[in-house]
């Protein structure tokens, strides 16, 4: 009942709307028709007329979105926006035409009724039972096939409403092909530039952590080459042995930053199972996508996961992280929650870096992580 009330709201808004944009198309129709005489005035009229039409083509998105569940992301040119109006005038006053019938039946209907009992009296006075049973059984299938055909006439106003909707107010091929370059040009660029800070990260790693203990090993090893005592010579090996293994380690760690072979040997859910065993914090994993997507896509989702519970075991004083990995209708949805301060933005370094990373294969990311927590980061990646 709900969504039939909005549907009705739609349709009486649009009939009410139609009114308007006839007359403002006729208006414009005919000033733009007498620029073939007077072509100078071409910026005085043309200009107003598409801005117009354009400003009550918002009004109709919003009356779509609204009322008739049909959004609409697109913005039409002045010239689009005008025939847009002009066929949707047609539909609005075919809607009004319905709702008039709508109106003139019921209360045709009631006018006749109130006469009937006021001059005849108790229709059924008189009757046998029969026939009372059959004039109740007229009366409800008549009624019925009546509000029948009201609900088909105003579904079918609302869907031509819809319909047009989508042919006027969603970009056409071209406009589509130029947002597409936008898009891809602007992703390359994002690309390039988070291969870049990669590159920087992976350079720190090694600099700061591999670099400085490669230098104490050597330093140990000079040590114990230089050192005159047996057993003092034992115990610096010893310190350069534990420094070799911890030197290990930290290639391990940079390595699997860079790519996780888990991904190769056995696809995203072990990677993911070994990332948590390697979190330092409490991590819940929950996996439900049967087949394996593509390994492009499990690279990108692998890395969200990753920063994401990295930057919630060192900024956000977390308890505990869920991850969440499922399919849903052609897309790997990557959720990740944590109970931590919160305060994240996409805007920071590493979540921009992963903002660039699902971009790339045109998928979607958010964060929503309002001051005082909880952090929730979603991402969308298509996996046909």
């Amino acid at each position: 009942m709900r969504r039939w009330l909005r549907v009705f709201l739609g349709v009486v808004l649009g009939a009410g709307t139609a009114l308007v944009e006839l007359v403002f198309v006729l208006s414009a129709g005919l000033a733009l028709t007498g620029l073939l005489i007077l072509p100078r005035l071409r910026a005085r009229v043309a200009s107003p007329a598409f801005a117009g039409a354009q400003a009550m083509a918002e009004l109709e998105r919003r009356r779509l979105a609204k009322y008739l569940d049909s959004s609409h992301a697109g913005r039409p040119d002045g010239a689009r926006a005008l025939r847009y109006l002009a066929v949707r005038c047609a539909v609005g006053l075919l809607g009004a035409i319905v709702l008039a019938l709508i109106a003139y039946g019921a209360v045709g209907m009631l006018v006749e009724l109130v006469e009937l009992w006021i001059t005849v009296g108790d229709p059924l006075e008189g009757r046998s039972g029969i026939e009372k049973f059959w004039l109740t059984v007229y009366l409800i299938v008549f009624c019925s096939v009546l509000g029948f055909l009201s609900l088909t006439g105003l579904a079918g106003v609302a869907v031509m409403d819809r319909a047009l909707g989508e042919r006027f107010l969603e970009p056409d091929r071209a406009e589509q092909l130029r947002q597409r370059v936008e898009q891809l040009s602007t992703t390359r660029s994002d690309v390039v530039a988070a291969i870049h800070e990669e590159r920087r990260r992976i350079e720190r790693d090694l600099h700061d952590g591999v670099q400085q203990r490669l230098v104490a090993l050597g330093m140990l090893i000079g040590r114990a080459r230089r050192a005159g005592d047996g057993d003092r010579a034992a115990e610096l090996l010893r310190q350069a042995h534990e420094e070799s293994q911890e030197i290990l380690r930290d290639f391990r760690d940079v390595a699997w930053r860079v790519y996780p072979a888990a991904l190769d040997a056995g696809g995203l859910h072990p990677a993911l199972a070994a990332l948590v065993e390697r979190a330092g914090m409490p991590v819940e994993l929950r996996y439900e996508v049967a087949r394996r997507p593509a390994v492009e896509v499990e690279a990108v989702a692998y890395f969200v996961v990753s920063e994401a519970v990295t930057n919630a075991a060192k900024h956000s004083g977390a308890g505990i992280v869920t991850v969440r990995v499922d399919r849903e209708e052609g897309w790997l949805v990557v959720r990740v929650d944590d109970d931590g301060a919160g305060g994240a933005s996409v805007r920071g370094a590493g979540l921009s870096g992963l903002a660039r990373r699902v971009a790339a294969l045109d998928g979607k990311f958010t964060v929503d992580s309002p001051v005082g927590g909880p952090t929730t980061i979603v991402a969308e990646l298509p996996c046909g």
